[in-house]
């Protein structure tokens, strides 16, 4: 069901609670630049065993567009709010790219909520501070459409661009009405983003999904990421950074399976 706003700490977020009442809980945290939607096509597969809560992050869709100053704990206490506003204590967590980073700080700051934890096309550190000030310096000039081509084409891989383009439009669609100012202070929040000292204190079970042909969070990330957390499954599925669009079958397989197998 759609939430049109959930109030936490006084600000509006957008969220949807989709899937049995009674069921246990999965979390869906969108990557910079979309909105909940990018999490459709997991979907069908999540609501028929759980109950899934997507939410546009700080800065995205129609939540709270806030100025910026804030980091990847303000987004990590959200998703505690967020959950709290929805008296639902413990739940599993899957976040791509920026949602991932979200992830990895819930279960370093809040692990006692988080039962299972799908890190997705992510990382404990997003490259170098010249790159993102660079994309900074234009999106402040031309908004998301000047950086959107470039963006695309990190997403995707030539191939599905090809073969799915009304799947494509749709995602940079996402991207072209992004708030200028939440996009700009989600870029230096995840500029910002350094977890590579802390990453080994993550206990929960973990699952690291990354696309093969990434290049923003590359494979070799992904598995020095799956080695620093103890007992983490790592899965390469053929797609570039938006593995769950792309590889939307797949993705969607490996999540219900790491969700549904038995623990550790």
């Amino acid at each position: 069901m759609a939430l049109p706003t959930v109030e936490v700490r006084g600000e509006r977020f957008h969220c949807r609670v989709d899937g049995p009442g009674d069921a246990p809980v999965v979390v869906l945290s969108n990557s910079l630049g979309t909105t909940l939607a990018m999490w459709d096509p997991q979907m069908p597969t999540l609501t028929a065993r759980f109950r899934v809560v997507r939410y546009d992050t700080r800065g995205h869709g129609s939540s709270i567009v806030s100025p910026g100053g804030y980091g990847i704990d303000a987004l990590g206490r959200d998703v505690v709010g967020l959950l709290d506003a929805l008296n639902i204590p413990r739940f599993h967590f899957c976040g791509l790219s920026m949602g991932g980073a979200v992830g990895m700080w819930l279960a370093l700051n809040a692990s006692e909520r988080i039962d299972r934890l799908v890190l997705a096309d992510t990382a404990p550190k997003f490259g170098t501070a010249e790159k993102w000030n660079a994309r900074i310096e234009a999106v402040s000039k031309g908004g998301p459409g000047a950086i959107a081509d470039a963006v695309l084409e990190g997403w995707f891989t030539p191939r599905f661009r090809e073969r799915a383009p009304d799947t494509v439009a749709r995602m940079r669609q996402m991207l072209l009405t992004a708030p200028t100012e939440g996009y700009l202070a989600s870029c230096a929040a995840v500029r910002d983003v350094d977890l590579r000292n802390s990453i080994g204190r993550i206990v929960c079970p973990t699952l690291v999904i990354v696309g093969t042909h990434d290049v923003p969070t590359p494979p070799a990330q992904a598995r020095e990421l799956t080695e620093r957390i103890a007992g983490a499954r790592y899965v390469e599925l053929d797609a570039a950074h938006i593995s769950n669009v792309e590889a939307a079958q797949s993705f969607s397989a490996e999540l219900l399976g790491f969700l549904t197998s038995e623990k550790r």
